[in-house]
């Protein structure tokens, strides 16, 4: 399962194509879940972003219980196709090759948007209030399926790198009054550093729509490290 950037589809790309040469049966899924963009210069079409860690515990849990490759490839299919995630940043993040943050943004402003690799945002604003952020984030996220009443899901407020805890349960305190208002109830959540942009200030908002499949992998126990997921 490979997120939807350039160099990551390239890289898989020879992986998967190593594995072949060895008679390993091997296949790529692109998870392209960000409702940011649809399109930019680091990527061929929406950017894989936090919404895809839904995706690895679910297909694992899968492969552990001894699923097929064709059907773990349908069901990381379903799980990319119903998943949807936007993000923003305080800040950029300073990758360790260039020692110095890869965009400059003021004191004051905010990017709706970002990427994984310390890509800016679709916009740039003015700093707003917690809850008008995760309300445009998670709005988004909800208009792009859509979402609707009734529906069942999984959430998760992703931290970037430099956003305290608490004040990703500020985000998913937002989160969860919208879905509620929407009819659209939660059946597991996540809030925690799971997908960062090195040391980046901001989260991302995560939504994933649940059949009875999605939900049990969800449930399947597995520890990692500093964490249980």
């Amino acid at each position: 399962m490979v997120k939807n950037y350039t160099g990551d589809r390239g890289q898989f790309g020879m992986a998967c194509e190593m594995c072949e040469m060895d008679d390993i049966n091997a296949k790529i899924v692109i998870a392209d879940d960000d409702v940011a963009v649809k399109d930019s210069t680091f990527t061929a079409g929406r950017r894989g972003v936090a919404g895809a860690i839904l995706g690895y515990k679910i297909v694992c849990a899968a492969a552990e219980e001894g699923k097929s490759l064709d059907e773990l490839v349908e069901l990381a299919d379903r799980v990319n196709a119903n998943v949807r995630s936007m993000g923003f940043g305080l800040t950029s993040c300073t990758t360790p090759a260039k020692g110095a943050p890869t965009f400059e943004i003021g004191d004051d402003e905010m990017e709706i948007g970002v990427g994984l690799h310390g890509e800016p945002g679709r916009q740039r604003t003015k700093l707003m209030p917690a809850d008008e952020i995760v309300d445009l984030m998670t709005q988004n996220c909800l208009d792009d399926l859509p979402f609707k009443a009734g529906d069942e899901v999984a959430v998760m407020v992703n931290g970037l790198g430099g956003m305290p805890l608490m004040e990703q349960y500020i985000a998913y305190n937002k989160v969860a009054q919208m879905l509620k208002d929407a009819g659209i109830k939660v059946f597991k959540s996540y809030v925690n550093e799971y997908c960062t942009s090195i040391d980046m200030a901001g989260c991302s908002v995560s939504l994933l729509r649940l059949d009875d499949e999605m939900k049990k992998y969800l449930d399947y126990p597995v520890e990692i490290p500093y964490a249980v997921f």
